[in-house]
Parts: structure tokens; C-alpha cells; sequence
């Protein structure tokens, strides 16, 4: 897969998702078992923002050449194993239902693509 195509994945992923917790941000969590109060509203639909913040940012620097991106490719591998680890904790604690797993799994095949992009894949393949 090319960093081009991969970052239009996160792109779309992130935006999806940061525009289902703006606009409705109980009716989102509600799927996953998560019930919120205000106060967990506004924290879905501030994370809601950033998340809308860096699928733009991945749509308008998909073009960019992998050496010019390795400081995003950076922030955004520590930035998904983050979430990776802090929605297992949050699956393993039964915070949320089974479909909780896919939150999972789509946090760790995040970090682990741009964890290649970042240390594996040379700037010239």
C-alpha cells in the first residue's frame, strides 16, 4: 500500500467518525454500550474535533513525499498506539460491548501502518 492511499484511509476514518461525535455523540457511543452524560458529550465532541482537525490534515498532505511527513507520521503512530492501548484497557475493563473490538483492532492496524511508514518502508519504494 502507498502512504498516499493509507493517509486518505485515515483521513476518511477520522473524519467519519469525528462528524458522527459532533453531531450526535450519545447516539454514536450508545452502539459500543457507552452511555454519557453531559459532561462525557462534550468531551465525545471535543475529541470529535480533533478528530475532524487531523483527517483534514491527512486529505491535504497526502501528496506530500514520505520524507517531508515524518514528523506527522510520527505524532500520528505515537497518537493511534495510544489509543490502541486505551481502547484495550477499555474493552478488557468491560467498559464497552463486542463491538468495542473492532474500536480495538482499528487503533492497532492505525498505529501499526504508520509505524511502517515511519521505520520500515525506505523513502524510495
Amino acid at each position: 500500500m502507498k502512504l498516499s492511499n493509507f493517509l486518505s484511509a485515515k483521513a476518511v476514518i477520522s473524519l467519519l467518525f469525528g462528524i458522527a461525535f459532533v453531531l450526535a455523540p450519545a447516539a454514536l457511543m450508545s452502539l459500543f454500550g457507552v452511555t454519557l452524560d453531559p459532561a462525557g458529550a462534550i468531551m465525545t465532541r471535543l475529541l470529535g474535533a480533533m478528530m475532524i482537525g487531523i483527517g483534514l490534515i491527512c486529505w491535504f498532505e497526502k501528496g506530500t513525499e514520505a520524507e517531508r511527513l515524518k514528523g506527522i507520521m510520527l505524532a500520528l503512530f505515537v497518537g493511534d498506539t495510544i489509543g490502541f492501548v486505551v481502547a484495550l484497557m477499555a474493552q478488557l475493563s468491560g467498559v464497552m460491548n463486542a463491538l468495542g473490538w473492532a474500536t480495538v483492532v482499528l487503533w492497532l492496524l492505525l498505529a501499526l501502518g504508520f509505524g511502517y511508514f515511519r521505520f520500515l518502508k525506505s523513502a524510495d519504494s
